[in-house]
């Protein structure tokens, strides 16, 4: 029988919102200034850690600039499927 270490299920990603990213990280002007161009190069499947560097982490870490992301990339993907007008 195992031990209990008291940690619930969710702990680990609380330490790490706490913690802060482990990598380089984008404040909220520059994730607002690089989104678009983010979104658009994951769409066409380009390495975007590669090309926006310290874009995931702060993503990971800011749920409004979070949020945006997905509703952006939402947008794009949604109109990337129905082709040229």
């Amino acid at each position: 029988m195992s031990e209990p270490t008291g940690r619930r299920r969710g702990d680990g990603e609380l330490l790490d919102a706490l913690l802060g990213p482990g990598a380089p990280e984008l404040g909220c002007e520059e994730c607002f200034a690089e989104l678009d161009r983010y979104v658009e190069l994951e769409l066409a499947r380009r390495e975007v850690d590669d090309l926006v560097p310290g874009m995931r982490a702060h993503l990971a870490g800011c749920p409004a600039c979070a949020e945006e992301y997905r509703s952006l990339r939402d947008l794009l993907g949604a109109d990337a499927g129905r082709g040229p007008r």
